[in-house]
């Protein structure tokens, strides 16, 4: 199983754990949730979150997704965007994503 991720605060995995269902801003405002592949979530985090405590990683197994998918081009790479929200069971694994000391993320918890 190929893993997508999502980066997100703790206060909203929260709220999502509250409601039953993941929804990132980014779906009212763009209409889909931004993922990246494991190995493309340190350069987005600091490209979009540095220097931000209390995030975490919501590892989502895509065969579970009830929203449609899509492997879109941006930024010069492709990143799967999730088009609707993502339920609970579709997340597999949350995990703490702190930057170090100096507010950039060098590397990453890897999922079970």
């Amino acid at each position: 199983m190929d893993k997508i991720v999502h980066i997100c605060s703790k206060k909203d995995w929260q709220a999502a754990q509250a409601v039953g269902e993941y929804q990132a801003d980014s779906l009212q405002a763009e209409g889909f949730i931004h993922c990246s592949r494991p190995e493309q979530v340190v350069e987005v985090a600091n490209r979009y979150y540095g220097g931000s405590t209390h995030l975490l990683l919501l590892w989502i197994d895509p065969s579970q997704l009830a929203a449609k998918l899509r492997w879109e081009a941006s930024d010069g790479a492709v990143y799967p965007h999730v088009y609707g929200s993502i339920d609970l069971k579709a997340i597999i694994q949350v995990t703490a994503f702190p930057p170090n000391a100096d507010g950039v993320f060098r590397s990453f918890p890897e999922s079970e």
